[in-house]
């Protein structure tokens, strides 16, 4: 069994999908024992404790105090936070990262020593609508500014770049005529809860 630490940022709905998953699977490969959130409020937080998940807060505030946060450069920030999140995994013996919704990017020793075993869940159909600042309803809105005809999430590996690693799940949903960024990612939404899961059963597999 892998021991999986889950990174949120937000409500953490396809955090659930996985927390579901185990709870409801016999004999499943791997189990949730760490989440971590780089926001406070962030509701992930309330479903990791609601199913007895050791869940932790790493933010740049929280990692470099106050005063060094408001100072600190993006990449400083970046790196202290994944730093510090490497040494919470390396704490609780954690095989695989997920990031499930983590609006952040990691850098830094995390990559280097769980080259392989970090995986994310992007909102569109890699390669297209990736890279920096593409996440959330940016990416729905650039789908359909775009007059693309079909979107979808995809699971891939996570290496140095900005979701450039191997694609490991892909699952496509049509645009409709009239869609909106609500409507599309409603549509898209389920399919990540499917994706998610696929893709930490694969990960698991082979880590």
């Amino acid at each position: 069994m892998k021991n999986v630490c889950v990174l949120v940022s937000g409500g953490g709905t396809n955090l659930q999908a996985l927390i579901d998953y185990e709870k409801e699977t016999e004999n499943c490969p791997f189990h949730i024992s760490l989440v971590v959130s780089n926001t406070k409020n962030a509701y992930a937080l309330e479903r990791a404790k609601n199913a007895g998940i050791k869940a932790e807060i790493r933010s740049p505030y929280s990692v470099l105090g106050a005063e060094k946060a408001r100072e600190a450069d993006r990449d400083t920030k970046r790196i202290a936070v994944s730093d510090a999140i490497f040494d919470l995994c390396k704490e609780n013996s954690i095989d695989i990262i997920v990031l499930a919704g983590y609006l952040s990017v990691l850098g830094g020793k995390i990559l280097e020593k769980y080259d392989g075993k970090i995986m994310n869940l992007h909102p569109a159909l890699l390669p297209k609508f990736g890279g920096v600042g593409m996440w959330g309803h940016n990416v729905h809105e650039a789908v359909l500014a775009s007059g693309e005809k079909e979107s979808g999430c995809t699971i891939h590996l996570v290496d140095s770049g900005c979701d450039t690693g191997k694609i490991l799940v892909q699952k496509k949903v049509p645009v409709l005529p009239g869609d909106t960024v609500e409507t599309l990612y409603d549509r898209i939404a389920p399919e990540e809860h499917k994706a998610i899961v696929e893709g930490l059963l694969k990960l698991s597999s082979f880590c």
